[in-house]
């Protein structure tokens, strides 16, 4: 177990972390840039430049907690896209960054309960594990029996975990030429000011509760999914019900290819229907978050980062989920502009544009869609070429898209990582308003 005073938790400590990841852009860059000069193509020191980068990116940011370590979890869902030369080293780390983090000592988790819930916080309790069962980027889970004999999951927020998020986040606003080079079509300043913004509300545990609420009822006594209830909340401390059940992480590495079909299936089910069933469309989807239950139905956990998508946006969702499906790339391309997706004043090749977006939607058009570590690798290089011809340069992401665009990715990715095949056409029909153009739900494609 590593000590709490093992941790990089000092200000100046973390900075410099940080700090040591521009650093090495830098010097890659000048690598590049001589390597160039000696006769190298410029493409393969391109991807080399990615691929140190990508590596840097992953070791440091799994060193830290709060707001760093959050971005690092969102990266590791991205595992599939990278080359098996990284992977394959990285694999377990990444597994093991979606999962845990260095723990807290007891004695700093009974002072956040005792702050929380009083000095008597045990009575509370039939029993309570100093050990705790899950760690993650703010906070850890200790399994516990609750007065009434019901076991409980307790959620405890890290001591300082608001001062450190905000830190780090203010620190990766200074990395976006870092950030470009593995997406340059992202606006990273929007990007991470949207990330900073919804990271924040997860150190509010009321608002969490609220969340998990709200998705529990809209999910009441559904035949595929099961919602944890919450019992108590107070402070830095969230009380719900404890869950069993196979992670999704599990099933990755281990499901026969029934078992990932069929909780893939649920997992984007779930993911799709959430804002049509609830408003809500759950924001953090790495596979730590979900448990595959005994009798089939996917149990889902972590209402932290929940994004709010009201009902008129719902169709804009759909839009941006059918743009890709359009045969006709005038109407591609105007979609797009409506949605700022092409800003005012921005030329784009028109063919360039739908050779670069009709892989991406492959998805959403065929019956069914095999989801494998090939297929993402594919698509990242497509996101990620630095050539200047690329036409993902030419492209924004408007701030309002930022949380959904991480879900669509990152779902993306763990779908790819569970190698299988699932009907999402069907799914996004039924559950996306705004993806089929007319009233019996058939998709219109030009």
């Amino acid at each position: 177990m590593v000590r709490v005073s093992d941790l990089p938790r000092r200000a100046v400590t973390r900075s410099a972390k940080l700090a040591s990841l521009p650093l090495g852009f830098a010097g890659r860059t000048a690598l590049g840039i001589g390597k160039r000069t000696i006769g190298r193509p410029a493409e393969a020191v391109a991807m080399e430049i990615q691929t140190r980068t990508a590596e840097q990116l992953f070791k440091v940011l799994g060193e830290l907690k709060g707001g760093a370590m959050k971005l690092g979890q969102m990266l590791s869902i991205f595992e599939a896209a990278l080359p098996p030369e990284i992977a394959g080293p990285y694999r377990a780390t990444l597994t093991r960054l979606q999962e845990a983090a260095p723990p807290l000592p007891a004695s700093a988790v009974h002072k956040v309960l005792a702050e929380a819930l009083g000095e008597d916080w045990r009575d509370g309790f039939e029993s309570f594990d100093d050990k705790p069962a899950a760690a993650a980027s703010i906070g850890q889970v200790h399994r516990a029996v609750w007065s009434d004999g019901r076991e409980v999951a307790v959620k405890v927020q890290y001591p300082g975990a608001g001062k450190a998020l905000i830190s780090d986040f203010n620190q990766l606003a200074r990395l976006g030429r870092l950030f470009g080079i593995l997406m340059p079509g992202l606006d990273v300043k929007s990007m991470l000011a949207e990330l900073k913004e919804r990271v924040v509300e997860e150190l509010d545990y009321t608002i969490e509760a609220e969340s998990q609420t709200i998705i529990r009822d809209a999910y009441a006594d559904d035949p595929d999914f099961y919602i944890p209830e919450v019992i108590a909340q107070s402070g830095d401390v969230l009380v719900t019900e404890w869950m069993e059940g196979t992670p999704l992480s599990k099933i990755i590495s281990d499901g026969d290819q029934e078992t990932r079909n069929h909780a893939a299936l649920l997992y984007c089910r779930f993911l799709l229907s959430g804002p049509k069933r609830s408003g809500m469309l759950h924001g953090d989807p790495h596979p730590g978050n979900f448990r595959l239950l005994d009798d089939g139905r996917l149990g889902v956990l972590d209402f932290g980062a929940v994004d709010r998508i009201p009902g008129g946006f719902q169709k804009r969702l759909g839009l941006l989920l059918r743009i890709g499906t359009m045969a006709d790339i005038d109407e591609i391309e105007d979609a797009l502009r409506d949605e700022d997706f092409i800003r005012e004043g921005v030329d784009v090749d028109a063919e360039a544009l739908q050779g670069f977006l009709a892989p991406i939607t492959e998805p959403f058009v065929t019956e069914t869609f095999k989801f494998n570590r090939e297929w993402l690798r594919d698509m990242a290089a497509r996101v990620t070429d630095l050539r200047p011809t690329n036409v993902v340069r030419q492209l924004n992401l408007p701030p309002e898209y930022v949380i959904i665009h991480r879900v669509l990715s990152a779902g993306t990715g763990v779908l790819c990582q569970l190698e299988c095949e699932i009907p999402a056409r069907a799914e996004s029909l039924k559950w996306v308003p705004g993806f089929a153009d007319d009233e019996d739900g058939e998709l219109v494609t030009g």
